[in-house]
């Protein structure tokens, strides 16, 4: 989104980029796809995430990779959850 810079990373010791230190105080919002996502990042760095926004999508995480109605639907709740106009 223009205006934005994004990285992506995920919870599970499994993912391809997995979130660490450097990520979480590289960002000033954090938005994730589902509620129990927040809830690891919570579980997983605490304190590093004092100030800083955590957003979910509820964003079931069931759709393929670049799958067009999940770029829709990601693009309009971003634009809910960051204020873009």
């Amino acid at each position: 989104m223009p205006g934005f810079q994004g990285r992506s990373a995920g919870t599970e010791a499994a993912a391809r980029v997995r979130v660490n230190d450097r990520l979480i105080a590289w960002a000033d919002v954090i938005v994730v796809m589902e509620h129990r996502h927040a809830r690891r990042l919570r579980a997983m760095f605490g304190d590093l995430l004092n100030g800083k926004p955590v957003h979910c999508l509820d964003v079931p995480d069931d759709y393929q990779f670049m799958e067009p109605d999940l770029v829709d639907l990601l693009r309009a709740r971003l634009e809910e959850c960051l204020h873009v106009p």
